[in-house]
């Protein structure tokens, strides 16, 4: 069994990971973490040598459509229903100033 997390070190991790905490907070986070790690402790007990390892447990499958070609739009028709074109493509107005 692994020792329990101390105040310290939940204090230490905040202050990595630049999150101010208050005394109530380190309190209630000094349990709660030493709970995780409790559970991931008696995890990596557990003898899993006779299971094989799997990404998802129900061995799903993609559930895709055929895959059938048909006629596109016209580019031009869809070009003139467009509030501006130019050389073929859409005409969009600029953003943040970058140039062309």
């Amino acid at each position: 069994m692994s020792p329990s997390l101390s105040r310290d070190d939940v204090a230490k991790v905040a202050k990595l990971a630049r999150l101010r905490l208050t005394e109530e907070e380190l309190t209630t986070f000094t349990g709660q973490l030493s709970g995780v790690l409790e559970h991931a402790n008696d995890m990596n007990s557990l003898d899993l040598s006779a299971l094989q390892p799997t990404s998802n447990p129900f061995g799903l499958t993609n559930v895709t459509r055929e895959d059938v070609i048909w006629k596109s739009l016209d580019r031009d028709a869809v070009l003139a229903e467009a509030p501006d074109a130019q050389d073929g493509r859409f005409a969009v107005p600029r953003i943040l100033g970058e140039a062309p």
